[in-house]
Parts: structure tokens; C-alpha cells; sequence
């Protein structure tokens, strides 16, 4: 893996199972990476789609991406409060020059007020079909939503308003230092 490091500028790409490119964004800033995880931001970066169509992130975002974990974890920061997108992926890697993994369908969003909702439950039922979910891919989905909202539930890893925190006043020091 090339050592790319805390203040480092990198792009994070998704694709579908079928190895089809979903979603790029550019310009992450590297705010911690380790074995088990990496946590990125971003603010105001151009993200592009499939389809080639591109629009620019509105508030800053820090990203926990995990190496083993089949989830990923985005905290949004809009004036008004923080609230959660949270995909059902593969564990993330390193590839070609980005950050990538697998988007899996399923999202649990975790508003403000704390409500959680699970979305896109017939996109990954389709997709299961037609991309054919291998058994192993469609139970550690399943076992790592359950994980998932065990640590929205307990309000641990980043999900701990410490954790929003920590990484929210280390972006400010980059932006600060310009």
C-alpha cells in the first residue's frame, strides 16, 4: 500500500458487485489511518456518479471507513446538528490509486432527533438477484447490520459524539494551517 498519510488528499471510490464504478469523491483528507480503520473528510467536493453527472458535497463530512467491517459510516455536520449515512459495504482497500469498496444496497440513515432508519431494502433485494449475492456476502451483511445498530444503540466507535468531535477540531487544524 503506498503511504499515503494524515493530511494526505486521496479519492474514495464505491462500485456495485458486479465491479461496475457507483460513486467517486474527490479530494478526502486523511485524518487518521491504521490496520483497522481509516477516517477521512471532505467538504465541498465534487462526488461523480455512474452516469458521469457530478454535484458537490454541502457540509463537511467525516468518513470511518473499517478494513474488516462491512459498513461505513458518514457524519454529516450541516449547521443544525450531526446526523448519520451509514452503507452496508465491503471493508474497505486500497486500489488503483483510492480508497475503494463494495456498496451493498443498504443504508441506515440516523437523523439528529436520533430516529434510524433502514433504506433501500427492495435495491438490495433486487440486486441480490440480479448481481447473484453469494450466501457468504448476504450473511456477514446481515451480522454486520446487526453490529451496526448495536453501536448506533450504545452510541460507540463513531457514533460517540467524542468521536465527531476529535476528528471535526483535527480537519479544523488542517483548514487552519491552509
Amino acid at each position: 500500500m503506498p503511504n499515503y498519510k494524515e493530511g494526505t488528499f486521496i479519492p474514495i471510490k464505491s462500485f456495485k458487485h458486479n465491479g461496475v464504478l457507483h460513486r467517486v469523491w474527490d479530494d478526502n483528507l486523511i485524518l487518521s489511518r491504521t490496520d483497522d480503520a481509516w477516517i477521512t473528510v471532505n467538504n465541498q467536493v465534487t462526488v461523480t456518479e455512474a452516469d458521469g453527472t457530478t454535484w458537490r458535497t454541502k457540509e463537511p463530512a467525516i468518513s470511518f471507513f473499517s478494513t474488516a467491517l462491512w459498513f461505513n459510516v458518514v457524519a454529516i455536520m450541516p449547521p443544525e446538528g450531526v446526523y448519520y449515512y451509514c452503507n452496508l459495504a465491503s471493508p474497505v482497500h486500497w486500489d488503483a490509486g483510492a480508497l475503494t469498496y463494495i456498496d451493498y444496497d443498504l443504508d441506515v440513515m440516523v437523523e439528529q432527533d436520533g430516529t434510524v432508519r433502514l433504506l433501500d431494502e427492495a435495491e438490495y433485494e433486487s440486486h441480490k438477484q440480479l448481481m447473484h449475492y453469494p450466501a457468504n456476502v448476504t450473511d456477514r451483511i446481515e451480522k454486520d447490520l446487526a453490529k451496526l445498530y448495536d453501536w448506533i444503540e450504545k452510541g460507540v466507535g463513531p457514533f460517540h459524539p467524542d468521536f465527531i468531535q476529535k476528528w471535526y477540531d483535527r480537519y479544523r487544524q488542517y483548514v487552519e494551517m491552509g
